[in-house]
């Protein structure tokens, strides 16, 4: 009985980390992630530094509502918009990768 790993083709990994593609499409993931990562955290720890130090986020804005739950409330609408947008780019760089490993696969 054949093993069925046999038939697989083996990429060397520690060249293809070398290769200016490679390196290209690490830089393009940071250049496009780094604004949003900045951004999130901003925005997240903006929130208990206003409420811990300032009271301007105690004031209401809709009925009983204080502005602090809508800050909470609009940070789990920004993980879910930088979500949708990372994952959508992710499928631009997953084929990327994809087209890297075939040009390195070894027989």
């Amino acid at each position: 009985m054949m093993n069925p790993r046999q038939n697989e083709k083996k990429v060397d990994y520690a060249k293809v980390i070398q290769t200016d593609e490679f390196k290209s499409l690490v830089k393009r993931k940071k250049k496009f992630s780094t604004p949003y990562v900045i951004l999130f955290f901003i925005v997240f720890f903006t929130l208990p530094i206003l409420t811990s130090y300032t009271s301007i986020l105690e004031t209401r804005a809709i009925g009983w509502m204080t502005w602090t739950w809508l800050y909470a409330f609009g940070i789990f609408i920004m993980v879910w918009v930088l979500t949708s947008i990372y994952m959508n780019k992710a499928k631009e760089f997953d084929k990327n990768v994809e087209e890297i490993i075939k040009k390195h696969v070894v027989k």
